[in-house]
């Protein structure tokens, strides 16, 4: 993984209260949300995901099918927020 996909993997893990140390062997292409996911983060959780990135970021992710996409593993969140962001 590289700096920024760990420095979200950590946002993500404070802001859904993930209990434990950061887990540090998470494949960044792995699924964030849904039951396959290492986190086990749900939809609840990725809205808090999305707002807290718009805010730390300042990146907007407007639509649900955007948000799903963007929101499929760190490395896409990652992607999205180096191609999107100021």
């Amino acid at each position: 993984m590289d700096k920024l996909e760990n420095e979200l993997l950590e946002m993500i893990c404070e802001v859904c209260k993930i209990k434990g140390p950061v887990p540090v062997d998470i494949s960044p292409t792995a699924p964030l949300i849904g039951p396959e996911s290492p986190l086990d983060i749900d939809s609840l959780d990725a809205v808090e995901i999305v707002f807290t990135v718009q805010n730390r970021y300042k990146v907007r992710i407007d639509s649900e099918e955007t948000s799903r996409k963007v929101l499929g593993s760190l490395k896409s969140l990652a992607d999205f927020v180096r191609t999107h962001g100021q």
